[in-house]
């Protein structure tokens, strides 16, 4: 019974005050690839202790699951754990866990029905407005495989955009080419290809999926808004290392100037577009790689937490 209520306190911290320490933590923006690392342990972290006790709850409701959870494990294992005696908080929990585990199962189904249908129709407009050519006349490189294909189309409005997932395509528009330089083209191009072969979409989704399922649950809304300020940082970076900060920043301010985003801010991504030109113009340094390495332990460390808080009366039987 101990390590399912220690299951349960270490979910409650890590869902509350660790999300608390890290979206107030000024290193992030600096490392941004180490932020969605660090996200992404956390949420794993706390996921891992509601499935972990519920396997515990539900064992400790069910003679029977026990009896097959334990069935290899040496003698004294199942008497540490407790559960014969907490069959009454085993139901309980065991309900509000089940509950919480289908709930998030219905959001992430619904949310990747809802991503695939709407990026779907997305292409299917793509290939309506930019036919592509023939497969006899279009080159061997651009049917290379991880290979994005590059559409352009007709439009006075200078936009670039990607569409993930199979035949991934970065978009832009001719307004774009003709406002932007080839050094800023790049950038951009860069920009959107790092989106795509890092699976920043997979990420969003996952996130929508657990902040629309669990609207009152913190970590998962601030997971939901860090992944979509940091997923842009990241690919900023991308473009900054291969092209210049001051490139991909001048880029990014053409691209939105005429949008009135550097004035009154409109709600939504574009009102990050000052915060990152200001952020690719500053002297902004990476973390050095020791400050980088205890993050990413401490990061790991979380889930493995709650591996061994699940696994301690088991080993502290056997020694």
């Amino acid at each position: 019974m101990t390590a399912l209520l220690g299951l349960l306190l270490l979910g409650l911290l890590l869902s509350t005050v660790a999300p608390r320490l890290l979206a107030r933590a000024r290193w992030v923006e600096r490392e941004p690839v180490l932020g969605l690392l660090v996200w992404q342990c956390l949420v794993v972290a706390v996921l891992l202790c509601c499935l972990l006790a519920l396997l515990l709850a539900t064992s400790a409701a069910l003679p029977e699951l026990r009896v097959l959870l334990f069935s290899g494990a040496p003698h004294g294992v199942e008497a540490a754990y407790g559960l014969q005696d907490a069959v009454g908080w085993g139901r309980l929990c065991a309900a509000l866990l089940a509950a919480g585990g289908l709930q998030t199962l219905f959001a992430l189904t619904r949310e990747v029905r809802s991503a695939r249908a709407l990026r779907d129709h997305r292409h299917a407009e793509l290939a309506h407005r930019a036919p592509e050519l023939p497969a006899s006349m279009s080159s061997r490189r651009g049917r290379r495989k991880g290979r994005e294909r590059l559409v352009v189309l007709e439009s006075m409005s200078p936009e670039a955009w990607s569409l993930p997932g199979h035949g991934a395509r970065l978009v832009v528009t001719t307004g774009a080419i003709r406002q932007l330089t080839d050094r800023e083209l790049a950038a951009v191009l860069s920009h959107e290809r790092g989106h795509v072969r890092a699976r920043h979409h997979w990420l969003s989704q996952c996130a929508q999926a657990l902040a629309t399922g669990f609207p009152g649950v913190g970590v998962f809304s601030a997971f939901r808004d860090q992944v979509g300020e940091l997923v842009e940082l990241a690919a900023d970076d991308r473009a900054a290392r291969r092209h210049g900060r001051t490139t991909t920043a001048l880029a990014l301010a053409e691209l939105n100037l005429g949008r009135g985003v550097f004035g009154s801010c409109p709600p939504g991504l574009l009102a990050q577009s000052p915060k990152r030109v200001d952020r690719l113009l500053s002297d902004h340094s990476r973390l050095p790689v020791s400050h980088r390495l205890r993050l990413t332990v401490a990061a790991l460390a979380a889930p493995v937490a709650a591996v061994l808080l699940a696994a301690a009366p088991g080993l502290s039987a056997l020694l």
